[in-house]
């Protein structure tokens, strides 16, 4: 029997490869929390569909990329996609709309 792979497996002495495109730190140090549970709420009261908790969802990203939980990236390449939006109360708002539609 070969102890090559060591007492829990995996070769020991050979360097961890960064993740690829997608995959990433978890937050351990609770950096993102806030806009973590913001999202998450959303979804509750929204009936989990996350189309009406989009901004939540890009407030969550952008928190991540900032903390360097995740690499840096064009918001739009992610789906996210900005423009003026006037309410029908006058008041100009940023929306989020889905670039993909």
């Amino acid at each position: 029997m070969s102890a090559v792979g060591g007492a829990f497996g995996g070769n020991r002495g050979l360097r961890p490869v960064p993740p690829e495109k997608g995959i990433f730190p978890l937050d351990h140090m609770h950096l993102c929390d806030l806009e973590k549970i913001e999202y998450l709420n959303c979804l509750k009261t929204a009936g989990h569909q996350s189309e009406k908790c989009r901004l939540f969802s890009k407030k969550y990203l952008q928190c991540r990329m900032e903390k360097n939980l995740m690499a840096k990236q064009d918001l739009g390449e992610l789906g996210f996609k900005e423009s003026n939006v006037e309410t029908p109360g006058g008041k100009i708002t940023d929306r989020v709309d889905n670039q993909d539609q």
